[in-house]
């Protein structure tokens, strides 16, 4: 179903050496691949289990990504996505590494967010430095990366992607709740007020940026209303996507070891059933305003599943990472008024398609002429100045 999004398994090899790792196609001869970039997770996070399944953070070497990423540049790959449980969170501290980044500064999003896990920060390479030399290896490389945590963006990592026109603008920020009682018992290191101050951040920063979100309802002794706090946080904050949940208490972590899971399961399920309302209902009128009747850089993925001979379609994604489908038809090879030639595009290709019509968070669209990730760049600028 094209209107859902697929999950992606980041983990890595259980060996601790992840130099020789190969990169995964999200299906044969696709345009997208992903690389994993560092496993495990020193959050502790009392709900959850990945670090006693996944051990401590531990990070790939920098030059080990980027030259595998030159190779599947080589391979026809036009985007890439970096995977990592805390993807955000890469720290290459190998001896290559620190000679290379002798003083350097770890820096959280903002003040209000905090580490339980102490030894953060150190020369060496962070993530930031490991998205710019992904962008540069090709401009017309699309880069994304998940699954993030909300501590780590700091304002470089920010300016980098305003900066860069091939990394999407387009981030996964999991709150999880919208209380700050919650969120302590979480154990997530911030408060519903620092979360507030980074998605203003975000915005301030990065023009046109979507935001997606993780969310759990029903987690150990929450109240009415510190379920209303979630509620109220997307409707102000108003996501392009998320992921939501009913919590399920695993064993070994924090709150199976010295919490009660004490919410009843209906009361669980209508919290739950409440939020995707709530979602649903906003990014529908979100796109509806937003969506319909922009010019979106596309890049096809492929034939659509909906498409029929009778009635061929396209489907790609914007640099929102909204899918977008479209008619397979001849278009213009550039934007000049009456100039060009009529093309077909191929898998791999950017088109830019005005979006005609917005289904939740799926859009369709008209094709109107194929491009480059750069002219389409430099088309929107000039339409801002």
């Amino acid at each position: 179903n094209e209107d859902e999004e697929t999950a992606v398994n980041v983990q890595l090899s259980l060996e601790e050496t992840y130099a020789d790792v190969r990169p995964v196609r999200s299906n044969a001869g696709g345009v997208s691949a992903f690389s994993s970039v560092m496993r495990g997770c020193n959050n502790m996070c009392s709900y959850c289990v990945v670090p006693f399944t996944r051990g401590r953070e531990r990070s790939r070497p920098y030059d080990s990504i980027v030259s595998e990423i030159e190779h599947l540049l080589e391979e026809g790959v036009k985007e890439i996505v970096l995977l990592g449980q805390n993807v955000n969170s890469y720290h290459d501290k190998s001896e290559a590494a620190l000679l290379a980044q002798p003083q350097t500064a770890y820096h959280t999003s903002n003040g209000g967010f905090s580490n339980l896990y102490r030894l953060r920060g150190g020369s060496g390479y962070y993530f930031s430095d490991l998205v710019e030399a992904v962008s540069d290896l090709d401009p017309e490389l699309r880069v994304r990366f998940t699954s993030p945590h909300p501590k780590d963006y700091p304002p470089e990592l920010l300016q980098l992607m305003a900066e860069r026109p091939n990394v999407c603008s387009q981030l996964h920020m999991p709150a999880q709740s919208g209380n700050t009682e919650v969120l302590e018992r979480m154990r997530r290191g911030y408060s519903r007020e620092a979360y507030l101050q980074l998605i203003d951040d975000v915005r301030s920063t990065i023009a046109d940026v979507a935001i997606s979100s993780d969310f759990i309802t029903g987690f150990c002794g929450e109240t009415e209303e510190e379920h209303a706090d979630t509620v109220s946080l997307m409707e102000t904050i108003g996501f392009d996507q998320a992921y939501m949940f009913a919590y399920s208490m695993r064993g070994k972590t924090h709150a199976h070891r010295k919490m009660e899971d004490n919410v009843q399961a209906e009361v669980k399920q209508r919290r739950l059933q409440e939020i995707i309302h709530v979602f649903r209902t906003g990014v529908q009128e979100r796109n509806a305003h937003a969506e319909v009747g922009r010019l979106r850089l596309v890049l096809l993925e492929g034939e659509s599943k909906r498409s029929t001979p009778e009635n061929p379609a396209w489907s790609g994604r914007t640099d929102q990472n909204k899918r977008v489908i479209f008619p397979n038809v001849p278009c213009s090879n550039t934007s000049a008024a009456g100039g060009g030639v009529d093309v077909h595009l191929q898998r791999g290709d950017y088109g830019v398609v005005e979006i005609t019509e917005a289904r939740g968070h799926t859009l369709r669209g008209r094709l109107l002429w194929r491009t480059t990730l750069q002219d389409f760049s430099r088309l929107t600028i000039e339409d801002e100045v």
